[in-house]
């Protein structure tokens, strides 16, 4: 998958996100999204490598693109309610936190765009064709 479909799919995710009339869908939607924008910002600059290296895509992002980490952080903690939800625990995560999920994701989309826009435009070729699985 390439760096513009991963930011296609989490358009996608966030166009889910939005029209999802139950908290866990909008929650789980969101997230999603997310975890595809990071690894688009992932494929395009690089995964780090070595011994011990990170292994979340939250631990990527904040290795390879430092002025993320923030975003990492918020999105890594939510990764525990995620998982309860996709084992079906749908009552794990209230509407005011599934709204508070699908406002972040639409920011670090934005955001996750903006910075591999500047990448780009800043003499880096055009969006490496890394191949990075998002799930």
């Amino acid at each position: 998958m390439t760096v513009v479909q991963m930011l296609a799919r989490a358009d996608a995710e966030l166009l889910a996100a939005q029209f999802s009339g139950e908290a866990w869908e909008r929650f789980t939607h969101a997230h999603l999204a997310a975890v595809r924008a990071a690894a688009a910002v992932v494929a395009a600059r690089g995964r780090p490598g070595g011994r011990g290296a990170p292994r979340t895509v939250w631990e990527l992002l904040a290795v390879v693109a430092p002025e993320m980490a923030r975003w990492a952080a918020v999105f890594a903690g939510g990764a525990r309610l995620r998982a309860a939800l996709d084992a079906g625990r749908f009552e794990a995560v209230s509407v005011a936190r599934a709204d508070q999920a699908l406002c972040d994701a639409e920011d670090f989309v934005d955001l996750a765009r903006s910075v591999l826009a500047e990448d780009w435009s800043a003499g880096s070729a055009a969006p490496r064709m890394l191949a990075v699985r998002a799930s």
